[in-house]
């Protein structure tokens, strides 16, 4: 069965947030990884300003919950604001139940990123849905090895 989550996103202050909702929860991060990490996407490289901002952060809360983050910037970073900065993140256990699950749940709405491969070893993709709901689902494959967004 699917594991759902809240995906959290910043203006540029991810990792001062994610520092402090750790010392309120305690934990340590599986994963942080930057944008200065990502390979070049459609040949462009990522600008020196947004190099150490946090393209994905986990802090696990319990067994089942993990608060998920990143920061946004560049041409993204426009439609960033207070009140639209999350998403509901959906870990599948399958390829095929992450394409369920995105297929229905983006019906009527809009695909801002669809279910591909990723860079980082995930079958992921996101949305918008119908009702203005922003979701990413994430299938992570036991057989390849780092930690998804």
């Amino acid at each position: 069965m699917a594991t759902v989550n809240v995906y959290l996103t910043f203006n540029g202050n991810c990792r001062e947030a994610f520092d402090f909702y750790k010392s309120v929860f305690g934990g340590e991060y599986p994963y942080v990884g930057t944008f200065g990490e990502m390979p070049p996407v459609d040949g462009k490289e990522i600008p020196e300003e947004d190099k150490n901002k946090i393209m994905h952060i986990t802090l696990p809360i319990s067994g089942e919950t993990m608060l998920l983050g990143s920061d946004t910037g560049g041409d993204w970073g426009s439609s960033h604001q207070q009140g639209n900065n999350f998403s509901i993140s959906i870990n599948a256990d399958s390829r095929e139940e992450a394409d369920k699950l995105f297929n229905g749940l983006s019906d009527g709405g809009t695909v801002t990123m669809p279910m591909e491969d990723t860079f980082w070893g995930a079958y992921f993709g996101m949305f918008t849905d119908k009702f203005g709901i922003n979701w990413m689902v994430n299938y992570d494959d036991p057989a390849k090895a780092q930690q998804h967004p």
